[in-house]
């Protein structure tokens, strides 16, 4: 929630550590504790933001994709599918639900390797769809789909038609993948002028699921005005990095019903 430099960052085989805030992995769990101040459009001071995630991953992958010819960028379904306990102190909420944790690594940044991506996730019977697709910044067009099954081993299958979606309130494009190139949003969480993420109705491999989607644009990202808002959104701390990547943490909950 605050952009931080380099001296507040510490990096372990098992744990990171940014700013007050850490996560790290005991055993067979990840531990995220969040020690934060949240600004919002309109309020004059920045709420503090206290608790503890625990993911408890259900499935495990040890396997990581390459993005670009190069290998600049590569893609990382840790757990396809986990449990997930929140407990936060401020605000004064807990629930527990279903999780999925992944992360992106490389030698650049990212803006400079792609133009824009979109992504989404499901839980198809007792198997996990991820479809993951963009354009890179040369032009060139990438796209999968994976299947991990209960042993997290992931399998590539045929991509489902594209299922466009309504551009949201800052006119971002977005789309997944669907049967029939059908899907409707059901909500959108997360709404900014170049990330959108949103919880989706659709059949998926002949299923009807509920999908975690994602789009992106980092053309929109490197623009000078986007630039100067950011901070309306996500403050700055002192030595923080020049050229940052704006996303929220990559883990995705579902509360249960």
């Amino acid at each position: 929630m605050t952009e931080r430099g380099l001296q507040d960052t510490h990096q372990a085989e098992d744990a990171l550590t940014i700013g007050p805030s850490a996560m790290r992995w005991d055993k067979d769990r990840l531990i995220i504790d969040i020690e934060e101040r949240d600004i919002r459009l309109g309020i004059p001071w920045r709420r503090r933001v206290k608790g503890r995630i625990i993911l408890h991953p259900e499935i495990l992958n040890d396997k990581s994709f390459k993005l670009d010819p190069a290998g600049n960028h590569h893609w990382h379904t840790i757990a396809p599918r986990a449990r997930i306990e929140v407990k936060m102190d401020q605000p004064d909420v807990s629930w527990s639900g279903s999780g999925y944790l992944d992360g992106n690594h490389g030698s650049e940044p990212i803006e400079d390797g792609f133009r824009s991506w979109h992504w989404s996730r499901a839980h198809c019977g007792r198997d996990v769809a991820v479809t993951y697709e963009g354009i890179r910044r040369d032009g060139s067009h990438f796209a999968s789909a994976l299947r991990f099954d209960a042993s997290g081993t992931p399998q590539e299958v045929d991509l489902p038609l594209v299922a466009p979606l309504p551009p949201t309130w800052w006119g971002m494009k977005r789309q997944t993948r669907a049967d029939r190139g059908h899907a409707s949003v059901v909500k959108t969480w997360e709404d900014s002028p170049f990330y959108a993420r949103s919880a989706l109705k659709m059949r998926l491999f002949g299923k009807q699921v509920t999908a975690i989607q994602e789009s992106i644009s980092l053309n929109r990202l490197v623009n000078p005005v986007i630039q100067n808002m950011l901070p309306y959104k996500m403050p700055r701390e002192p030595n923080r990095p020049s050229k940052a990547f704006h996303i929220p943490l990559p883990i995705f909950l579902s509360r249960t019903q």
